[in-house]
Order: structure tokens, then sequence, then C-alpha cells
């Protein structure tokens, strides 16, 4: 009996310093795989949502309204932003929620540490006097609360003036701007009734 179970004793240990040698391998190879599983943080969003329709407040107030097809939010990064790879529509409000501002653009970044928007292709925006900006490119420091661009930009004012210029820099609100240099410039006469009416008198005559 004594010989059966040292031979048993003697067959387990046998077995065990084979297989030893294959347990630590898979083991390396468990903890090599985990070791390996790393990504950018900078380029791999740490949050992707579709379909974003939001509002967004600031001091208490809703300030602002987002809709965007993507929205990917990268806050691992050593600069964290959000990426709007497929487009942005943005509207900001008042105090009294009235929509004083329209912003879209073909791309968006927003720099969550800076305060700072950066946005990218057919950018065109509209202020509460029905004037239009659209241009290629397109900054927004929400803490110096100024809005610039170094690429050209088209300016319309309705029944006033329409500027392409270089370079320019507006308040947020975009109602007070000026020009780095200023390509071509139309501006619009409106004639009062009185000088109408006196050309009219003379055609007559």
């Amino acid at each position: 009996m004594k010989l059966i179970q040292r031979n048993i004793f003697v067959f387990v240990i046998v077995i065990l310093f084979f297989a030893m040698p294959f347990f630590f391998a898979s083991c390396k190879q468990e903890s090599k795989a985990v070791v390996d599983f790393r990504y950018n943080k900078d380029s791999v969003p740490s949050m992707s949502t579709d379909s974003v329709d939001m509002l967004i407040s600031d001091s208490g107030l809703i300030r602002y309204r987002m809709l965007a097809k993507i929205w990917n939010v990268f806050d691992q990064a050593k600069d964290p932003y959000w990426h709007f790879p497929k487009g942005l529509y943005l509207e900001q409000f008042d105090t009294t929620f009235n929509i004083v501002v329209t912003v879209k653009a073909d791309t968006a970044w927003n720099y969550e540490r800076r305060k700072l928007w950066r946005l990218k292709g057919h950018v065109f925006v509209r202020n509460t006097l029905g004037e239009t900006f659209s241009g290629d490119e397109l900054f927004w420091n929400q803490q110096q609360q100024k809005i610039y661009s170094e690429k050209p930009v088209e300016i319309d004012r309705p029944a006033k003036a329409l500027i392409i210029a270089e370079g320019f820099t507006s308040n947020q609100e975009m109602t007070e701007y000026e020009f780095s240099r200023v390509h071509k410039s139309k501006v619009y006469v409106e004639e009062n009734k009185e000088s109408q009416e006196a050309d009219k008198q003379e055609k007559a005559e």
C-alpha cells in the first residue's frame, strides 16, 4: 500500500514538473496582453455620442444650444478637447433666452481648459443684426470674449455693405469688429425720398 501511495506521489510530482513551465508561460502571455493594451489618449476618445442636442449653461444661466451628428470627448488628452467631425450647429442666447448668434461649421474643436473653440470648413455666423460672416476658419476665445480669424472672410451687412477681408477680430456677439486687410468692399447707398423725387422731376422736365 505504501509503495502504491509513493508511486502516486512521484507521478504527481512528475506531472507538476512538466506542467509548471506551461502554466507560467500562459501567465506571462496573459500579463503581456494586459500590459500591451494601451491607446493614444490624444487621438482615441474616452466617450463618443451621436445625434447630440444639448443646452449648455454658464454661471447658472442657459447660454448655448449645441447640435451635432457626432460628439467625441478627449478628456484624458494632454490638452482636453471636444471634437465634432461631422459638423456643428451652435446657438448663443442672451439673458432673456433670445438667440443673438448662430454658428455652423463642417468640423469643430473645443479646448476645454483654454476655453477656445476652433471652427473649420464652411464656417457661417449670423448675429442679432442679421449680418453674416462666411469663411474657412474661425476661432472663439471665451476667456477673452472675442472671435477672430487670419483666413479670408466675407461679411454681408444687409442694405449696408459687403466686405471681403483677410483677418478680423470681433466681440463674441459679432456686433463690433475690425479687419486686418480689406481686399474688396461694396457700400450700399440708400437715397432719401427728397432726392429721389427731385431726380424724377428733372427727368420729367
